[in-house]
């Protein structure tokens, strides 16, 4: 049966991914979100990674379900010679391949770019690696805080005087996977517009160094080699986040004289605005610890929301600093359509974070959860490649189909 078209400005572009665990998936989501068909080539006895995560069975692995909304799932045992005979034939119908699978297994099993061409001339294809595909290191392989350190992020990030830090969220398999999703776009165009297809050969670090920006030429500039400085910011004192009552935290960034005075006058703090070492920003930023510090005093017993808003009504920037929960809980973001509410078989509806944008007209539908393992076998064998129902079946026999 065919698939209900979900509209979208990619409407009509198939995708075929041979992706695990985030980067890739990361790719597929956002291009499924912009209403691309994703098919997902999976097999039982090599589970993409995530599947696994959470100690639940693979179809209800969380991190799993909140990666794959949309993307349809078919069954294919790469490691036959059948199996790859059919995977050739679903390149025939696809626009674009991602993989993000280990160095070499693509060329390995005849699927380089030459031979995807040789398939269909106009084929996309879009590979992900720790280092790219070229080069002494491209045979290495490696996770998020891989990339993130190797990058020369990590260092950046931390306290002042402290070890590197970094972040406990994969930042850099997300930002890796939008940066491929943008590759695929950019392609996409290209294709349009002159008939051809392209090879985009996405490095992982790379991705990760350009995220860090200026600082990373700073040395030859001026010299010092940057470190991790916490909230620090050049330009701007008092400029972090400060304890508020009940274990809230609010943020705040003071970019001129006027803010300063009126941030302490709304705390009522007339020892700070008095204070000669807080007089003017330069004061500030030489004596920013000691400003913190008192800062922080003040904020302590505050209300955060309500202070906050009592910041900004007086020409301060300042916010609260939000948890998971009050996100989840945020009446701004699902009058937004920030979340959305899709279907699962196993779990019924549910949550998920959806796309940050907003298109119209013509916005793609984003209403069916993460594929069950296989579940649109039929789809793809049946109605894209052609088979009967005896064929399918002798296939999910003979373990081809796994």
């Amino acid at each position: 049966m065919p698939l209900p078209d979900r509209g979208g400005p990619l409407a009509g572009i198939r995708i075929l991914a041979l992706t695990k665990v985030w980067a890739g998936p990361y790719a597929g989501k956002l291009l499924a979100h912009l209403g691309a068909e994703v098919i997902k080539v999976e097999s039982a006895t090599n589970l993409d990674e995530m599947r696994a995560y959470g100690g639940v069975d693979r179809d209800s692995a969380p991190y799993f379900q909140s990666i794959n909304q949309e993307i349809l799932s078919v069954q294919l045992n790469m490691k036959t010679a059948e199996g790859l005979t059919l995977l050739r034939r679903m390149v025939g119908q696809s626009d674009v391949v991602i993989d993000n699978i280990r160095p070499g297994a693509m060329e390995r099993s005849h699927l380089g770019y030459e031979e995807l061409r040789r398939i269909k001339p106009d084929i996309i294809q879009l590979s992900i690696k720790m280092w790219g595909n070229d080069g002494p290191l491209g045979y290495q392989s490696g996770y998020a805080p891989s990339f993130a350190a190797l990058s020369g992020l990590t260092a950046l990030v931390g306290h002042e005087g402290e070890v590197p830090r970094g972040m406990n969220i994969r930042y850099g398999d997300s930002s890796v996977g939008a940066c491929a999703a943008l590759a695929i776009l950019a392609a996409l165009h290209h294709r349009e517009t002159t008939g051809e297809g392209q090879y985009i050969d996405l490095s992982a670090v790379e991705t990760m160094t350009s995220l860090v920006g200026d600082s990373l030429f700073a040395w030859s500039v001026t010299g010092a080699v940057p470190e991790a400085d916490g909230n620090h910011h050049p330009d701007m004192a008092p400029h972090g986040t400060y304890p508020c009552a009940n274990g809230e935290w609010i943020s705040i960034a003071v970019a001129i004289d006027p803010e300063w005075q009126a941030l302490c006058q709304t705390l009522g703090a007339g020892t700070l605005a008095a204070n000669p070492r807080f007089a003017t920003l330069p004061d500030r930023l030489s004596n920013r610890h000691a400003l913190d510090a008192a800062l922080s005093a003040a904020t302590a017993s505050q209300d955060a929301s309500h202070l906050a808003d009592r910041l900004r009504h007086a020409g301060v920037p300042a916010f609260r600093s939000q948890s998971s929960l009050d996100l989840c809980s945020d009446d701004h973001l699902w009058g937004r359509e920030g979340y959305r509410m899709v279907s699962d078989h196993r779990n019924g509806s549910r949550p998920i974070i959806g796309p940050s944008w907003r298109m119209t007209p013509d916005p793609a539908k984003v209403e069916r959860g993460a594929p069950l393992l296989g579940e649109h076998n039929d789809y793809v064998y049946r109605e894209l490649l052609g088979l009967s129902e005896a064929e399918l079946a002798d296939l999910a026999a003979r373990r081809v189909v796994d």
